[in-house]
């Protein structure tokens, strides 16, 4: 009874039916209604995708350990000998291994021109033997897991992609003939002068008509059994190895069977991942150099083919299945391309209207 005197009586505090305003019927919603709340969700629909989709280029910092008067002195110790014994050791390492290639490599380049069986044997040593050096210069320590890759017409190998060091480590165990993206300074001259000479296949990210001229190498360089076998890194960008993004299908549609390999980088050392829009290569090869050790594993997983009434974008996700199983890497929708190349406002403004669209279409049909 007192507690009923102290509590308040809600319906004295709600608008009866007469205060209330008359209601208006519900009108049906057009396309303009549509238009004008579409910027809003897309916006946060924009926010949520950003988020995940930007997950797979995050570098992951290291978490500090020398938080304390006990281990700060090993943690200056371990800088001293990371800096002062190992990097100039690896320098050295990777220079001697420049001068013994170059001195092998340009006389069989130039002096070789008529033996062109013999001259691709010696070539394609000297580029395993060179990347190689490269592993050793930053203490790599590779498991190789499955069969070693051979040369074989009708086959191509596809790999989730983290820096162009996978290139290296790959290629250390098998020439391969990698399709990349072209680059300046440094690495653009070795792409032209030696590694056109296992027959690497280069594109430009932003020619759009390089699309149809690379498709017509992958094609042609796949029917001959005397090349080198064909590497490519479907997703088309490197994303931080905790993530696969979408991988082209252009691999998937050689008539082929693709051999799918399957990439992990342990990061108690060092990540491995390579951001190209925030660090150079060269920076990168210095972080790797100044770590204590590159531990990696690949597994060379059995041959994939195109199964009866499979398209080609079911076999793309059936392969990327497979190297994410292997590898312990989340699968994300997302075009790796967006990357680098984000729609323009006027594409989004068009997407939103075709949405709108959409949705005022099956709100009249029910």
């Amino acid at each position: 009874m007192a507690s009923s005197l102290y509590s308040p009586n809600l319906e004295d505090y709600l608008p009866s039916e007469s205060d209330s305003p008359p209601q208006e019927p519900p009108r049906s919603l057009n396309l303009r209604d549509l238009l004008d709340i579409s910027p809003v969700l897309t916006q946060a629909a924009g926010a949520i995708v950003d988020d995940s989709f930007t997950r797979c280029f995050k570098s992951n910092s290291p978490e500090p350990w020398n938080w304390n008067i006990y281990l700060f002195p090993l943690w200056c110790l371990g800088v001293v000998i990371r800096y002062g014994l190992l990097f100039p050791l690896r320098a050295l390492t990777l220079l001697l291994g420049w001068l013994a290639f170059f001195a092998a490599f340009f006389p069989v380049h130039f002096l070789m021109k008529g033996q062109s069986k013999l001259k691709r044997k010696i070539e394609r040593k000297l580029v395993e033997m060179m990347c190689s050096v490269f592993v050793a210069s930053w203490t790599g320590v590779i498991k190789y897991h499955g069969p070693r890759p051979s040369s074989r017409p009708y086959q191509v190998f596809v790999a989730n992609h983290t820096s162009m060091i996978d290139f290296i480590i790959l290629e250390q165990m098998t020439a391969f003939a990698v399709i990349m993206q072209k680059h300046p300074g440094w690495v653009g001259f070795i792409q032209k002068t030696i590694l056109e000479s296992v027959g690497c296949i280069w594109f430009n990210r932003n020619d759009h008509n390089d699309r149809e001229v690379v498709g017509r190498k992958l094609r042609d360089h796949v029917q001959h059994p005397d090349n080198n076998p064909l590497l490519i890194f479907p997703e088309g960008t490197c994303v931080n190895n905790q993530y696969t993004v979408m991988f082209k299908k252009g691999a998937f549609e050689l008539g082929s069977a693709v051999c799918p390999i399957a990439i992990k980088y342990n990061k108690i050392f060092v990540d491995a991942f390579w951001n190209s829009k925030k660090q150079s290569f060269t920076k990168h090869l210095g972080r790797l150099m100044t770590s204590w050790a590159v531990v990696c594993d690949v597994w060379f997983l059995e041959p994939q083919y195109l199964r009866e009434g499979e398209t080609s974008i079911e076999f793309t996700e059936r392969v990327r299945d497979m190297i994410a199983a292997r590898a312990g890497l989340k699968k994300v929708p997302w075009d790796g391309y967006l990357k680098h190349n984000r729609p323009s406002p006027k594409h989004t403004e068009e997407k939103q209207r075709m949405f709108a669209e959409s949705v005022l279409r099956r709100l009249e049909e029910n």
